[in-house]
């Protein structure tokens, strides 16, 4: 006999702070989210770590420089 799949969605574990996204890709291959860009770029900003960037002088981690790091006076 075979199983019929559940249709009722279960909505998977995510950070409070993004509770109710939603992202879905439309046949055009167009992605389309419930958030706005610049909000999901803050938060990745602000809770993961990107190995590339570590240890530049340059850039700047909520709007101060990276701790134990000097940016250079132009």
């Amino acid at each position: 006999m075979v199983k019929k799949k559940s249709s009722k969605r279960i909505s998977p574990k995510v950070n409070p702070e993004l509770n109710g996204f939603e992202i879905k890709i439309n046949t055009f291959g167009e992605i389309k989210s419930n958030y706005n860009i610049d909000k999901i770029n803050e938060f990745l900003n602000k809770e993961v770590d990107d190995k590339k960037l570590r240890g530049r002088d340059d850039l700047k981690i909520n709007g101060f420089p990276q701790p134990g790091k000097t940016n250079p006076k132009k």
